[in-house]
Parts: C-alpha cells; structure tokens; sequence
C-alpha cells in the first residue's frame, strides 16, 4: 500500500497511445489523478475531448475533464488521421461517454488544480504542449505549484513525422520552447525511448486473454495501432505514451541522461526538432532529464499488471 500517492493532471490528445496511457494511470497506485484535460494534436479538439470523456467513462472514473487548446500557439493545427484513424481513437466499439465536460477551460482547470491542493502536482503531458505553456504564460506565479513536467514529445536522434521531428513537438515547437526554458523539473520521454516500447502482436493476444472489458479494448487499440505502424516496418506497436506514466511510477525499467535541450522553430527541414548539446556545446546547464532505454519485456509486464487490476468481465 503506497502511503503517499502523487498528485497529477493528465494533460493529452487521445490518440490510442494517449489513451493506454491514461488506463494504466488510473489503476496506478502511486498516482492521484486531480484532473484530465485534452488538447488539439492526433485529432481536433472536438474529438480529443470527446474521446477522453469516452476513456474516463470505460474505467469509470468521473474525473474533472475540460477541454483545452484547439489550435497551437502560433501555427496552423495539425492532425494525425492517418495513425489514429477519423475519430482519433478507431478500433472497438467504445461507450456513450457521460463524463462531462466543464464549462471552464483547460488552462483554467490545471490552474485551480494547482492553486487548491496542498501540494506541488506534477503533470503527465502526452499530447502538445500547448496547454502547459499556456498555463506557464497566463499564471506565472503558480510555477512552484508544478512539482514536474513528465511529457512524451521530441527525439534526440530523430524524427516521426519529419526526420528531424517528432509529432507532439512540431505540431507546437513554440509551445514546447516554452516550457523547456521554464526552469521546472523536466522529463523527456521521447523517441529514442518509445520507440523501443514495443508491444508486440502476440502480446495484444495476451491482453485480450485478461478477460475485462478495459483489457478486450485496450487489445483492440492495439491491433489497430500496429496497422499503421507494420506498415512502416516495425516489429511491434510502440506504446509512446506510456512511457511517460511509467518514467513516473516505475523509473527503475528506464535509463536516463541530463541534457541541455533546445526546440528548433525555424528551417525548412527542422523546425520541431529537439536539439541535445551531448558535448557541452551550448554552454548551459542541462535543463531535461531525457529517457534513452527501457527493458522492454519488464515494460510489458508492467503493462499487464496493470491492466489485470481491471478483473474479468461476467
């Protein structure tokens, strides 16, 4: 039994990576969920929001849910349709959602999140940074309320959706600037680490075999997932977002490196990208502690041993 749970808003774009993300957090012992907030990225704000209101009603889990940024800071949105399908979370059935959502804003939520507890909370970012810097722009002085910032977004060594960018940062490099030279406690979960957090298709069978509800959808997530990204030649689907709640609750299967990290926002083939000063090059300080290995199969376990707290359907 964990004496002291760690306050947490989930910030995300589900998005079925953002979505099993958001499953295994909410059975994860260590963590109290204070709030859910969506934000334009895999699909638009409409459908992120929706889709959240439709994960929180599968666990049922009435959390605090606001909608949040339905374009970038500065740049023309941007969505993925081709990865996560027209709804943005394709794939099985999913139920009527009946988690509101709150009048007030995003931003908003995270604030009074923040102001109110007791404590410093951390915050979980699986989708575009847009809400977070929003939330470091417009309350500057709620800064010594965020604990840390765990996000899945960059790539030292390379991109998703352009070489040199991942698609969490260039969909808001901006967004991602901020929040990168905010000072805070930074954790970078990108692809140098999730595309090593392979579930593998056999495994997708192991999950289903649980028997709950959740388990049976979470598979189908899966196997949708994949598709796209057999396509691309990998072995496995790559549970990008996860990896970001596990880098919180089960640091011991990751390993990490502190790195000076900078955002690219211009040029014609890198803008996105997030530059590592592995040398000492810039002449500052490392400002992110950035996930570079995961043990795979203890990863995968960890995966399952969430998901079976969810118990068999009737």
């Amino acid at each position: 039994m964990i004496d002291k749970k760690i306050p947490v808003i989930l910030d995300g774009d589900p998005g079925h990576d953002d979505a099993i993300a958001w499953v295994l957090a909410a059975v994860e012992e260590k963590l109290d969920i204070l709030a859910v907030t969506s934000v334009s990225g895999n699909q638009t704000i409409e459908k992120t929001t929706l889709n959240a209101s439709k994960i929180l009603t599968l666990i049922e889990r009435p959390l605090p849910l606001a909608r949040g940024a339905a374009r970038p800071l500065f740049a023309e949105p941007m969505v993925a349709p081709s990865v996560h399908g027209k709804t943005g979370l394709d794939g099985p059935a999913l139920p009527e959602p009946k988690v509101p959502v709150l009048e007030k804003g995003a931003v908003t939520l995270m604030a009074e999140t923040l102001e109110a507890h007791p404590e410093a909370v951390t915050i979980i970012a699986t989708g575009p940074l847009t809400n977070v810097a929003l939330l470091l722009l417009t309350y500057p002085e709620l800064k010594e309320k965020i604990a840390a910032i765990y996000f899945m977004g960059g790539g030292i060594r390379h991109g998703n959706w352009t070489p040199a960018a991942e698609f969490n940062i260039l969909v808001d490099p901006e967004a991602a600037k901020i929040v990168l030279e905010s000072g805070l406690t930074l954790v970078m979960c990108g692809l140098d680490v999730t595309e090593r957090a392979l579930i593998m298709p056999s495994e997708f069978d192991e999950i289903e075999a649980l028997g709950s509800e959740v388990a049976k959808i979470v598979a189908g997530w899966l196997r949708f997932f994949y598709e796209f990204h057999a396509a691309k030649g990998y072995t496995g689907a790559p549970l990008h977002d996860a990896v970001a709640v596990a880098a919180l609750t089960a640091p011991e299967l990751l390993d990490f490196k502190a790195l000076s990290v900078e955002v690219e926002l211009t040029g014609d083939y890198c803008r996105g990208a997030t530059v590592a000063d592995w040398y000492g090059l810039f002449g500052k300080a490392p400002n992110v502690k950035v996930a570079m290995g995961i043990d795979r199969d203890k990863f995968f376990s960890w995966i399952k041993s969430h998901l079976e707290k969810y118990g068999r359907s009737a």
